[in-house]
């Protein structure tokens, strides 16, 4: 008796815990209240189930309970009841499993007029990509994935110059407006997931999954993943921001094209640019007004010009420097040069004619040599060691403002001293930074779990990673790094 007292107590506290329990659905900001609505019938269905199945077995244990005198009997079969059993339990997986189908149907059946967004899943970050103004997106593939082009989109395919790339966790889309999400996965399986928005698919390598929804109400959503897909997979997270479709557009155009990154992924070598400065002040005729050689000219000689002080008409005195020598050319009368006469007329070059006009006059210099070979040798550096921590992944453990993440911050790190697993200090010098990214478990950091994998980056890749660490370091402080 106590045994049906028990299962009759666990129905009524669980019909009760599910009407004041606080853990309810989350309002939903799209859509997509038919899965809501499929949810419920799902969980009506099985807790009528639940209650018959529960109370069949209170009824059993108090009449069937043993008493003297009475023996158990043998009834080999039933077909009455079990031709009731399969009649209810068909209906009851029916009236579970075809609102899923048709919510399903509807739910991978795009509108035409849906706006693509193309979401890319590594471990353990997020990326997106949206169409430019052709509204289509271009062709991608693993195979094409570089340190300069971590999406993998194809090159040569001139669909794709345009689209926009968000290389980041967090992304916005607009308000009232139907969006088809295209899913690709570069390394495993991981899953798309806004619980407001009701959105939720796998993410397969080597394949391309979808949905759409339309976000109906303005907010802040986050993005999770609900596929484990390793020991960072806590940390997989993004962010959602849904805003008036003029706020987006905004937004949107705004961030830089794939054309655009490939261009600064290919940014020119300073060699390059000093031969495309030399060809311009040929084709504009400076070489007749601007000696290069220090002879005397019209207007002041270029050589060793770059770095020195000039004396103005008006007394002052100048260095010239980059902007010095961008307002000349701009503007020739702004600060005009003691001595010659005011004939050289303004020209009109764009930002990247003047960038090669000025490197190439840097150059005539040695103040102006040793400025490009620091600037090729350092930002270079430090740009292509950003590109390699993006496309590798490094960035979804290694934090670059001090948090906390699944690995040390690179905020700080270099030339700090890090307290080891087995409690030796080590300074994270260049040395340690390649040992440990080529062999991380050499010297595990106290407080971090050894979950980094090994990589084989070239020697020029591995410089440039320890270049971008040493530029988040603080110069001011020498201090241990907390774990």
């Amino acid at each position: 008796m106590a045994i049906a007292i028990i299962l009759g107590l666990i129905v009524v506290a669980s019909v009760l815990f599910h009407f004041l329990a606080p853990w309810h659905l989350t309002p939903a900001a799209s859509n997509w209240g038919s899965i809501d609505t499929t949810l419920l019938i799902t969980l009506l269905i099985t807790g009528v189930f639940f209650i018959a199945i529960v109370g069949f077995m209170v009824v059993a244990i108090i009449r069937f309970r043993h008493r003297e005198g009475r023996r158990a009997k043998y009834e080999p079969e039933n077909r009455k009841l079990e031709w009731w059993l399969i009649v209810v339990t068909s209906i009851g997986i029916m009236g579970m499993l075809a609102p899923g189908l048709v919510v399903y149907s509807d739910f991978v059946r795009v509108p035409k007029d849906a706006y693509p967004l193309e979401v890319v899943a590594q471990q353990w970050q997020w990326a997106f990509r949206f169409p430019g103004q052709d509204g289509q997106l271009g062709r991608a593939d693993v195979k094409w994935v570089d340190a300069g082009n971590p999406l993998g989109l194809d090159p040569s395919d001139p669909v794709g110059q345009d689209d926009v790339l968000i290389r980041s966790n967090e992304v916005r889309l607009p308000q009232d407006r139907p969006v088809k999400v295209l899913l690709r996965s570069k390394d495993v399986l991981h899953n798309f997931y806004i619980p407001q928005i009701r959105g939720k698919m796998d993410m397969v390598p080597g394949m391309v999954s979808h949905f759409w929804f339309t976000p109906t109400v303005a907010g802040k959503y986050e993005i999770l993943c609900a596929e484990f897909c390793g020991v960072g997979h806590f940390n997989m997270r993004g962010m959602l921001f849904v805003e008036p479709v003029q706020a987006f557009d905004q937004w949107l155009a705004a961030q830089p094209t794939f054309a655009q990154t490939l261009a600064a992924a290919s940014k020119p070598s300073q060699g390059s640019l000093i031969d495309k400065g030399r060809q311009l002040a040929e084709d504009h005729g400076c070489r007749a007004c601007h000696s290069q050689d220090g002879s005397a000219s019209l207007g002041p000689g270029w050589k060793d010009l770059y770095g020195r002080e000039e004396k103005l008409v008006d007394g002052t005195r100048v260095k010239v420097d980059d902007a010095y020598l961008r307002e000349s050319i701009l503007d020739p009368k702004a600060s005009l040069v003691q001595g010659f006469p005011p004939v050289m007329v303004p020209y009109t070059f764009n930002q990247d004619e003047l960038a090669a006009l000025v490197a190439f006059i840097q150059s005539l210099s040695a103040a102006g040599q040793q400025e490009q070979r620091s600037s090729e040798a350092g930002g270079d550096a430090v740009e292509q060691g950003q590109r390699l921590a993006q496309s590798m992944g490094c960035l979804a453990c290694h934090s670059l403002d001090g948090s906390k993440g699944i690995g040390p911050s690179w905020q700080g790190l270099y030339g700090h001293r890090v307290t080891l697993a087995d409690g030796s200090q080590v300074e994270a010098d260049d040395a340690y930074l390649k040992e440990s990214v080529l062999a991380p478990a050499a010297k595990l950091v106290q407080g971090f779990a050894p979950v980094m994998p090994a990589f084989t980056p070239t020697d020029v890749e591995l410089a440039a990673l320890v270049a971008f660490i040493k530029s988040r370091a603080d110069p001011d402080a020498k201090q241990e790094q907390a774990p």
